[in-house]
């Protein structure tokens, strides 16, 4: 890592310790919105929504959002706990059915009023309000912060048995060593592949979305390209744990993370399409700018 990278992280890198809820609700100004993707989280959507629901009563946060698409009772359970709760299905219907997680973050846009919107897995155990805070702080105290990302430690678990680290088998494999070859400026971002993510509304709404799972790492370049590294930040949340996939599921997760970088490099240039798609798959359609969608209505 170069003297540059190294004095990024000195500068732009927090821990959420930094950001006691007492100082963020009297430090902020703008309206502020959470908003978790939930697709059959049953078990996990309880404790999240119990632990953050006391941030809307702190002052933190104004809107708590799950968009849901679940058969198992998930969205019951958050409209029980007092969480704003819509369908996937329903947002947008006129664009077809919701084709992956990005295309949820996209279409959230339409219910989320925040001026500062944060965006938190589902599927993950030990989630507290330091997960929102942390990510929300950079933006609510430092006025030139517009994306932030979450960083932590990745315990693997196998049955019974759990690891200090080995978890993020995508990120390491294919996520990071891409960045750092591609776009080796973004190396500085420890879990490029994060979906603990917050970020002004004015930014995404300039942003294009990817569909599917490579949503986050495309919202990391683009978010790169539109503000340079001095707009960005990352906060460390701890630990995350959260069910990890069996390898036969991980191949398409790291096609999707592949295809995500290159689309970006034929944008710029810098490789040569149009991009092969394997086998019988679709290329994953991307969102474009809600700020676009406006204009040309």
């Amino acid at each position: 890592m170069d003297l540059r990278a190294r004095a990024w992280q000195r500068r732009h890198s927090f821990s959420h310790r930094e950001f006691a809820p007492e100082r963020l609700a009297a430090a902020r100004s703008a309206r502020v919105s959470v908003c978790l993707p939930a697709r059959n989280e049953a078990r996990t959507i309880g404790p999240i929504l119990e632990a953050l629901l006391p941030l809307r009563d702190a002052g933190v946060i104004d809107q708590l959002v799950v968009v849901d698409d679940s058969s198992d009772g998930t969205d019951e359970i958050a409209r029980r706990l007092g969480a704003e709760v819509h369908r996937q299905a329903q947002l947008m219907p006129e664009l077809g059915p919701v084709l992956g997680k990005g295309d949820a973050l996209w279409r959230s846009l339409s219910v989320l009023d925040g001026e500062l919107i944060c965006f938190l897995d589902a599927d993950s155990e030990g989630v507290g309000p330091h997960y929102a805070c942390g990510l929300l702080g950079p933006l609510i105290t430092r006025p030139e912060v517009s994306f932030v990302k979450g960083f932590y430690r990745r315990p693997f678990r196998i049955g019974e048995t759990t690891f200090p680290a080995g978890g993020g088998r995508v990120t390491e494999l294919t996520a990071r060593p891409m960045l750092a070859l591609f776009y080796p400026e973004l190396a500085v971002f420890e879990q490029p592949l994060a979906g603990e993510v917050a970020a002004r509304r004015d930014l995404l709404e300039r942003l294009p979305f990817v569909t599917g799972y490579g949503v986050d790492v495309a919202l990391l370049i683009d978010a790169w390209n539109e503000l340079g590294l001095d707009a960005m930040a990352q906060v460390d949340l701890d630990v995350r744990q959260n069910a990890h996939q069996p390898l036969s599921d991980l191949g398409p997760m790291a096609a999707s993370v592949m295809h995500a970088i290159a689309t970006r490099l034929e944008r710029d240039g810098r490789l040569q399409g149009p991009l092969p798609i394997p086998g019988s798959a679709t290329a994953p359609v991307e969102r474009p700018p809600r700020e676009r969608l406006r204009a040309a209505a």
